[in-house]
């Protein structure tokens, strides 16, 4: 390469990058359809590699009324599933401050998770939602690479402001991000020891919210669970644990996209088995109503509030095709291992499940727990299952052992927080603060929970 063309590259991913920056403490604006309340603290773009143009989107939001100093204040990091789905479904239809509408207008969610802490949804890997991937082939295939991308995100994120250096981080979210939580998890754990004290990222616990973790696991469950639950006769049960047997076999094979395949196949048979309008949560006469954030997200004035920097032809999906294609493979890879890595060095793991998901529930979950490879397993296992009130009335149960902690909420599905706002606030501000049945030391006889409102 000349000279003058190396010089050239060099000044124009610098003018990128300072442009990145500008975007990441983007001022945003409002409108009448996007009010100045719900707008977000920051939002904009946070470069992956200095190398690449790609970028992860965020949107953060301070916390409403912390109790503690704001350098002290803990940091949710929101994940969203998929794989290839925005957490701008988190933030706009279960989680955030503010939730979307049937009128795509926003109101106030009073089971928000930046109640007390800060917050911040990314949307991950690159392709995903309003994030950018310079290439298809930059878009991640592993978790490896997608550990490496969060973590460039995260450390970006961190440098935006002094007050965010020293705050607890807590890397939560749901469904495929069972597995995307481990990794980063792992990564950054593996990362720190090789980094000064100032440069590591002061994670403090993940939270993983029906999880999609040891698929083969848990998918060798469906057929007993649907049968035990009087969903399906023996002659069903028959044909799903058939169907489960050749995805075993898939993965035995290391035909992983194949295996992916097999596992819709059974999942697919449960539903037309049952009947359901969806697996996610039996209880719902129709899916969920998730279709209205990319609705909202695709009005210009909604764009231009959040910060987007895209093409006007650019349309927002809540789902991206071209990402889940990439991970097709990875789908039916274990990342068991890596919460037994996180458990082993004493990070605070928190596991809980809606009570009507037949996808990725309790059942599903207990299943690949107990195959863990950690050296209190088995006290875990043994260990009392409490009942959980909030406010005098039965929200669950709390099963806790050392760093582990497991909740089995009643009344939610896949989507907890959209389903039990909350009950799900007062489980994550609980176990975040260590109080009550989440505390290192619990009461036995003190099973409720009356402080969260207290201020």
């Amino acid at each position: 390469m000349k000279k003058e063309d190396s010089t050239t590259l060099f000044i124009s991913k610098l003018i990128f990058f300072s442009f990145l920056q500008f975007l990441t403490s983007f001022s945003v604006s409002y409108s009448s359809t996007f009010p100045y309340e719900a707008l977000p603290t920051k939002s904009g773009y946070l470069p992956i590699s200095p190398t690449s143009t790609s970028s992860i989107f965020y949107t953060f939001y301070e916390a409403q009324n912390s109790t503690s100093p704001l350098s002290q204040t803990p940091l949710l990091i929101w994940l969203q599933g998929g794989p290839g789905c925005s957490s701008m479904v988190g933030n706009f239809y279960e989680l955030g401050p503010y939730l979307v509408t049937n009128s795509l207008t926003l109101q106030p969610n009073p089971g928000a998770w930046n109640r007390i802490f800060g917050l911040v949804f990314l949307d991950n890997p690159i392709g995903t939602g309003f994030s950018v991937a310079s290439t298809p082939q930059e878009i991640p295939a592993d978790q490896t690479a997608v550990a490496e991308h969060l973590f460039a995100a995260i450390t970006r994120f961190v440098q935006l402001d002094p007050v965010f250096k020293h705050r607890p981080i807590y890397i939560t979210g749901e469904s495929y991000a069972g597995k995307y939580i481990p990794a980063i998890g792992y990564y950054i754990l593996e990362k720190n020891t090789k980094l000064k004290n100032t440069e590591r990222v002061n994670l403090a616990g993940v939270a993983i919210g029906n999880g999609l973790t040891d698929p083969v696991t848990q998918m060798v469950t469906h057929a007993d669970n649907a049968y035990y639950a009087g969903l399906i006769n023996q002659r069903q049960k028959n044909e799903l644990e058939k169907l489960q047997l050749e995805a075993v076999e898939l993965v035995e094979r290391r035909n992983w996209s194949e295996a992916t395949d097999a596992r819709s196949r059974v999942l697919d048979l449960l539903q037309n088995m049952t009947g359901f309008a969806t697996l996610y949560d039996y209880s719902r006469k129709v899916p969920y109503e998730d279709w209205m954030v990319a609705q909202f997200l695709n009005i210009a004035e909604v764009k231009k509030a959040l910060g987007v920097n895209v093409d006007e032809s650019f349309v927002y999906e809540k789902c991206s095709k071209i990402v889940w294609a990439a991970l097709h493979a990875d789908l039916m890879k274990s990342v068991k291992y890596m919460v037994g890595k996180l458990l082993k060095e004493k990070m605070r793991v928190l596991l809980y499940q809606g009570q009507r998901d037949l996808r990725v529930g309790v059942v599903q979950v207990e299943a690949w727990v107990k195959t863990m490879k950690w050296e209190w397993i088995e006290d875990f296992v043994n260990a009392e299952r409490k009942i959980w009130k909030v406010n005098g009335e039965v929200a669950g149960y709390v099963q806790k052992w050392k760093s582990l902690t497991n909740v089995v909420v009643l009344g939610g599905g896949h989507l907890l927080p959209a389903d039990q706002p909350l009950n799900s606030q007062a489980m994550i501000e609980d176990w975040v603060l260590e109080k009550g049945l989440f505390g290192s030391v619990s009461d036995r006889n003190d099973v409720s929970r009356n402080s969260v409102y207290d201020g």
